[in-house]
């Protein structure tokens, strides 16, 4: 068979704003004279992990954050020499390699601890390690009333440089007093373990902490959602710029009668004749099905316009009825720069964190800078 066929445009693409995330990363820098953390986890929140360190590579970050090693191995392989923190807890059969990549990892035992210090010993390196305490996420952590007497010991270790001191935010945009009380807990701690001299980073405050406290002792932040458009904080999303806007096109057009239904369940039946436009894109694509039934809505060409009926794998329906000019092959913003991601997530009962992690690898990343 020939390949001698014109490129088809794609049926679903999402349009990434590089430009727009660097200016969302100086909001993150307004908090105050502090380092920045860059969380590119989850493939960079579904925006595209080697494109989206590339991007940010060259804007004075210290680290990229990433859940797993896999993560960073793929950010080293893309050429980015910004240093590499794992976010979360490691296990044994990784560490050589986390040594051997010179990745950051933050230590919740006194195991964790001293297996890298063995293996730094093998290397003849000296490591470079952050200590995670647990002020009241209860994923990971040393105690708070464990790491004072702890400390020395993990001092001991000659292979390490304990360079920093971290902690999570598990409700910043949902427990104003229990989120203050942390950073209260977080300043008191490191007093009791000798004071800011004992670690040469301190970090606690995600995009919410950042945006909406103050981080007295902290000389590290780590954006993450916010990097990407979003606040968690309403107060604060005018501060921020739209970075991905999600988009398909219409494949169909068709005028059905009154009684007709519409996609799986037929919990949709038209009540007059009705103008349906089927759009190529569908919870496949990672557009959530939770908004069927729920007045969600598309913008298209300047209009909102609802979604009627089931969404579906791959198709969603949309009543165009009274807009002539709408055609086949006309553009459609599922949500974006005219229609924000929170409205759809509150619409589908989800969190945007979600929305933005569910987009499909078949849906196509086109990035402008």
């Amino acid at each position: 068979m020939s390949n001698d066929f014109p490129v088809s445009p794609p049926r679903a693409w999402a349009e990434i704003d590089l430009a727009a995330m660097r200016r969302n990363l100086e909001v993150a820098r307004q908090s105050g004279p502090v380092d920045v953390m860059a969380v590119v986890k989850a493939d960079a929140y579904g925006h595209g992990l080697e494109q989206i360190s590339k991007g940010l590579e060259h804007a004075g970050i210290l680290f990229f954050g990433v859940a797993n090693v896999g993560e960073g191995r793929r950010i080293q392989a893309a050429g980015v020499k910004t240093r590499i923190y794992l976010l979360g807890a490691t296990w044994a059969a990784e560490r050589d390699e986390i040594v051997t990549r010179d990745f950051t990892p933050c230590l919740s035992s006194m195991v964790e601890a001293q297996d890298f210090d063995r293996i730094a010993k093998q290397r003849g390196v000296r490591f470079r390690v952050h200590l995670a305490l647990d002020t009241g996420m209860g994923r990971g952590g040393f105690l708070i009333d464990e790491l004072p007497e702890l400390l020395p010991k993990l001092q001991s270790l000659e292979n390490l440089e304990i360079e920093g001191l971290g902690s999570h935010l598990p409700s910043a945009d949902e427990d104003e007093a229990f989120t203050k009380r942390q950073f209260a807990v977080f300043r008191e701690s490191i007093e009791k373990l000798g004071g800011i001299d004992q670690f040469k980073i301190r970090h606690l405050a995600n995009s919410a902490g950042l945006l909406g406290y103050e981080g007295e002792v902290c000389n590290l932040v780590r954006p993450g959602l916010m990097l990407y458009g979003i606040s968690p904080l309403p107060a604060f999303q005018e501060k921020l710029s739209n970075v991905l806007t999600l988009k398909s096109r219409i494949t169909l057009i068709r005028t059905l009668p009154p009684g007709h239904g519409v996609s799986y369940g037929r919990e949709f039946v038209t009540s007059r004749p009705t103008r349906v436009a089927t759009v190529g894109i569908g919870y496949g694509d990672g557009y959530p099905r939770q908004v069927s039934g729920k007045d969600a809505e598309v913008w298209i060409k300047g209009q909102r316009f609802p979604i009627i009926g089931r969404v579906t794998m791959d198709q969603t329906m949309i009543d165009v009825t009274g807009a002539d000019e709408i055609a086949e092959g006309d553009e459609v913003e599922m949500f974006g720069a005219n229609l924000s991601v929170t409205e759809v997530s509150k619409k589908a009962g989800m969190i945007v964190w979600e929305i933005f992690t569910g987009i499909a690898p078949r849906v196509v990343r086109c990035y402008q800078d």
